[in-house]
């Protein structure tokens, strides 16, 4: 074998390593933005891995070796404005605020609890204390995998009758892992007991508990984030309707909503 003939075949295992290589690469890229995605709390209901053939493997490794070798790898960003309706759903802070929060929730999702948690105090310090936004909370219970969703919509929107959305919302964030497992004729009596330790009328809220005269609403909730394109929890729209609406997906950091708000403010 000649020296050009064997340089030829060294290159060519090389460049089938590196092939290879960067192909391991952008794979660990697909995997590792799934997980991410997961974390961040943007569960998608209609996901189903067995669908996902070699096919469309390959395309998507195609298109993101494109993105990579043009240095046009895409960053997480939010997406543009659009129009959201704030429907007659509860509101925390005042209604005169510049900036509207439109929050779809799931008062049984651990993302939504983790966006209470460590998200929303720095918001409300911020920006809904100082009136500059307000927080407009609409019910996406997803019964599929969170059964207690429903009933805990329910019981806040029964609060909310007795002007105690705000209490009712914090404390089913607040003792979500003490109801989120019962049963849910369980979980409806510990409603009943914090309406209770909140001092609301016992008669009028257990009546409305099991009335079912919220559901209509909480069904209209579900349509319209459907109609937006909402498709886990937490979902959110931030704006107005002069400016219109910047979406969010997911438990986002305090910073992801401080950008946008702060450009919409200075806007």
């Amino acid at each position: 074998m000649s020296s050009d003939e064997s340089e030829s075949i060294q290159n060519n295992k090389n460049s089938q390593t590196k092939k290879a290589s960067f192909k391991g690469i952008i794979i660990g890229v697909i995997i590792l933005v799934g997980v991410a995605s997961f974390f961040a709390g943007s569960y998608t209901s209609n996901l189903n891995s067995n669908q996902i053939s070699q096919e469309d493997l390959d395309e998507a490794i195609a298109k993101l070796e494109l993105k990579i070798l043009q240095n046009q790898l895409p960053t997480k960003q939010a997406s543009p404005p659009v129009e959201i309706s704030v429907d007659n759903d509860p509101v925390i802070g005042n209604p005169d605020a510049p900036i509207t929060i439109i929050e779809f929730s799931d008062f049984q999702c651990p993302f939504c609890a983790r966006f209470y948690t460590q998200t929303l105090p720095l918001i409300l310090e911020e920006y809904v204390e100082q009136g500059k936004v307000k927080l407009v909370f609409r019910d996406f219970p997803i019964q599929s995998i969170h059964p207690n969703a429903l009933p805990a919509s329910v019981a806040a929107e029964c609060a909310n009758d007795q002007n105690k959305f705000r209490e009712m919302h914090d404390i089913l964030f607040e003792k979500q892992n003490e109801w989120n497992k019962l049963e849910t004729v369980d979980a409806l009596s510990m409603f009943s007991q914090y309406a209770a330790n909140m001092q609301l009328d016992q008669g009028i809220f257990e009546s409305c508990l099991t009335s079912g005269k919220h559901i209509a609403e909480i069904q209209k909730d579900l349509n319209d984030g459907r109609d937006y394109g909402v498709t886990g929890t937490p979902g959110f729209f931030v704006g107005n309707e002069k400016i219109g609406f910047t979406e969010l997906k997911g438990a986002q950091p305090f910073d992801s909503f401080k950008k946008i708000i702060d450009a919409q403010l200075d806007a």
